[in-house]
């Protein structure tokens, strides 16, 4: 890893991030929190196949959808950092910070040297963490350290960063907003946009933990991020409680034995958001069950 730092002289709006690329899948996101509010408005870019760039310290936003267009274009993390620090203002350009991975998993950053201290940052191998006006060092190093070590995607990695980060004091001033932002090629919602995952706190006294209920929630009903042990299949007793529940919410009137109400229950499925998590092969996902069966008052 290298590590960059310096001890700048201005005040300025401060966040921490980390860009990256999951390697198993190409994935392209970024997590960020800051004592700003409504960072995820402003610091995290990413267009699929394409590239990953954190904007921030004295944040110009335009720098975001700038620096995606360069990648797009066959340059470099490297290369687009250069062309972005070229672009700026010469007044301006130290006050800047910046973390940027490409589609291959190419990482660069920068850290003016006017950024307020503690400010700097580390990269890795298809990583940049970034950061100013934080507790110290520790804060990145945590980062990168838990991003390296832990198991999982790319979104069970960002968020132990972003806790790593927060244990080692985050920034000196505290916390205000949070947000997460993966692009996945196809990935949003109806498969027509790369915004795989985009979730945000704008404003709260302990942003990454709302950030993690948020994002379970969403998890739940729009992504399929389970593990393929927890498919049940709808049989047996299974089928006759699914449709015990059926019925306690109003989606049909009976219980069948002979014949399972497929009908109703994709109905249900789409009037509560699970659409994305339907399935054809005549299984269900726990996630699902443990929703239906609270709404229904029913043991899971």
């Amino acid at each position: 890893m290298r590590k960059f730092n310096h001890e700048p002289s201005i005040a300025i709006p401060s966040t921490y991030s980390i860009v990256a690329r999951d390697s198993e899948n190409g994935d392209l996101g970024i997590i960020v929190q800051s004592k700003f509010p409504a960072v995820g408005s402003l610091v995290p870019w990413a267009r699929a196949g394409v590239g990953a760039v954190a904007t921030q310290a004295w944040v110009e936003p335009a720098f975001g959808p700038w620096g995606l267009e360069y990648m797009s274009r066959g340059k470099s993390a490297k290369e687009t950092l250069k062309e972005l620090l070229r672009k700026d203002d010469e007044s301006m350009r130290e006050h800047r910070q910046f973390g940027l991975v490409d589609s291959k998993g190419r990482a660069t950053a920068f850290t003016g040297k006017d950024c307020m201290d503690w400010a700097g940052h580390i990269v890795g191998d298809g990583y940049a963490c970034q950061g100013n006006i934080l507790t110290g060092e520790q804060v990145v190093e945590n980062m990168a350290e838990s991003y390296e070590k832990t198991e999982g995607d790319i979104v069970d990695r960002l968020f132990a960063a972003l806790n790593a980060g927060q244990a080692a004091g985050g920034d000196k001033r505290g916390m205000q907003s949070a947000a997460i932002y993966v692009a996945r090629d196809g990935g949003c919602y109806g498969g027509n946009l790369d915004r795989w995952i985009d979730v945000r706190v704008d404003e709260h006294s302990s942003p990454i933990k709302e950030l993690e209920r948020i994002f379970r929630i969403y998890d739940m009903t729009l992504l399929n991020r389970e593990d393929p042990s927890r498919l049940h299949k709808l049989e047996g007793d299974l089928a006759l409680k699914v449709q015990r529940a059926l019925a306690k919410l109003g989606f049909i009137e009976d219980v069948n034995a002979e014949i399972f109400p497929n009908d109703a229950l994709e109905k249900w499925m789409g009037v509560y958001n699970f659409e994305n998590k339907m399935r054809d092969d005549g299984t269900i996902w726990q996630s699902v069950l443990e929703y239906m069966f609270k709404e229904a008052n029913l043991d899971s």
